[in-house]
């Protein structure tokens, strides 16, 4: 089925995945306890692209698991936004995957991360602009055509602007998702990283999403270097981005929710800890969201 032929409704909940609980992204430090046992842990995201082989122990472990626990697959290698055409080696092998383990859903990251087929190994913003829009949009739809599924795109962390841009950020993401017809995994940090790093509000951006297409949401800790901040995946979960995750569930409902660790990776007991503290927030925050009960009338 192609893009096109997607029912389209744009703010409907009939767009996402049925809400999957709390999940955290699989690491190899962690293989053993899922190998071994059956972890507080609602779901698990893979790096897609440290799985893309014919075979080998990461795929062997990665089937073992899967077995137990429902997948989503999350590249970083997909350069939506580049110039340079679509890898259709990468897709192949992309799309073999999925046909392997059979995810949730699929996501990747709104950015470019290289050109000239020299991949940087990094995820650079884009400009916002009608022609990175124009851009993005027909690329994600002929992905999506290609994977014959709707694509979950993320907003990255920025450290930089570009003086080329003709609309904010928030206002680039929601054009993406309501013109592509894709879905959206909103990564919280990223927003309150690139919020204090440019100086705009966070819970505007949050506030400026289009509920029905919120797939995921990720959560993850960030380093401050005093005049800006960097994600980097290695610490907690920051206060800050508690309180903003809070505002994201009393905004969007329930959206399947994960924690990256990429680096020092502690023992499991403590990311499942975190989990723990987003579900209570998220209860909390769904019961206050609700609309009050209305009396009968007759």
């Amino acid at each position: 089925m192609s893009a096109d032929a997607l029912p389209d409704r744009r703010n409907g909940d009939a767009l996402r995945a049925p809400f999957a609980g709390f999940g955290l992204g699989l690491r190899p430090a962690h293989y053993p306890d899922f190998l071994s046992g059956h972890p507080p842990v609602d779901w698990l995201e893979i790096l897609s692209e440290n799985y893309m082989v014919q075979g080998g122990k990461p795929l062997a472990v990665l089937e073992r698991i899967r077995a137990d626990h429902p997948v989503a697959m999350h590249g970083v290698s997909l350069s939506i936004g580049s110039v340079t055409p679509l890898d259709h080696e990468y897709l192949n092998q992309l799309k073999a995957l999925a046909r392997r383990i059979e995810p949730m859903w699929i996501s990747d990251h709104l950015c470019w991360t290289g050109v000239h087929g020299v991949n940087l190994h990094d995820l650079y913003p884009l400009p916002y602009t009608e022609e990175a829009l124009r851009h993005v949009v027909a690329r994600i739809r002929d992905v999506q055509d290609f994977l014959d599924t709707r694509l979950v795109i993320e907003n990255v962390s920025s450290y930089l602007t570009y003086a080329a841009s003709e609309m904010s950020e928030e206002a680039f993401v929601r054009a993406v998702a309501e013109e592509a017809d894709c879905l959206l995994l909103l990564d919280v940090n990223n927003v309150y990283v690139s919020a204090v790093n440019h100086g705009y509000s966070p819970t505007q951006f949050i506030d400026a999403m289009p509920a029905g297409r919120i797939q995921q949401i990720h959560l993850a800790g960030h380093s401050d270097h005093g005049g800006h901040l960097i994600d980097t995946h290695d610490a907690p979960i920051a206060e800050a981005v508690f309180d903003l995750y809070r505002h994201a569930c009393r905004r969007f409902g329930p959206a399947s929710t994960m924690i990256e660790r990429d680096d020092a990776i502690p023992p499991l007991a403590e990311l499942t800890d975190e989990l723990d503290r987003l579900r209570r927030i998220a209860a909390e925050a769904y019961v206050r969201s609700s609309p009050e009960p209305q009396p009968c009338t007759t």
